[in-house]
């Protein structure tokens, strides 16, 4: 299913990933250790990614992420949690925006969303 999930600064892709968030942290050295949560990312794209978690995470924090896309590509970048709602009794929908974006993360995300596209 290749169709655009909404209308952003930048089209989102839907995505099934899965990973870890290890620690939080905030400016000012604020940090969030240990927290080993499991998070579902949903979508993604050139300006943040989407995911779904148990957890109740905290808002206008940071965690690095390490995302392994379907072709292989490592997706390492850092996001800041700017959105949190609770569609379900038991899960949380986050939406985070990526920091520090380069080309290289432009081209790696038009790269999986075109090999969405060829499904």
């Amino acid at each position: 299913d290749t169709r655009m999930i909404e209308m952003r600064r930048e089209k989102r892709w839907p995505a099934d990933i899965s990973m870890e968030i290890l620690s939080l942290y905030k400016q000012g050295n604020e940090k969030v250790e240990n927290i080993h949560q499991p998070i579902d990312i949903t979508d993604i794209s050139n300006a943040g990614i989407g995911f779904k978690s148990k957890a109740e995470l905290p808002l206008d924090y940071y965690f690095n992420a390490s995302i392994t896309l379907a072709q292989g590509e490592v997706l390492k970048c850092v996001a800041h949690i700017i959105r949190r709602t609770r569609p379900k009794e038991d899960e949380y929908q986050y939406g985070c925006e990526i920091v520090g974006n380069s080309s290289i993360l432009e081209y790696i995300i038009n790269d999986y969303a075109a090999s969405l596209r060829k499904r």
